[in-house]
């Protein structure tokens, strides 16, 4: 029996906390769902502007 790669146990789990850190980033930084309208984005997230720049 052999035993379960830790290469790809480490990639799993850092691939899951980007995934998660780039999604809170995003929702964050969209409209804000039905009861989160009056919250503020917390300090520690980037603030992303969506500016469409196509229109020049």
């Amino acid at each position: 029996m052999g035993s379960f790669p830790i290469a790809f146990t480490v990639v799993y789990i850092v691939g899951f906390i980007a995934a998660v850190g780039i999604g809170s980033i995003a929702w964050y930084n969209s409209k804000r769902p039905a009861g989160w309208e009056g919250k503020e984005r917390p300090d520690y997230l980037p603030k992303v502007n969506n500016e469409d720049k196509s229109s020049s």
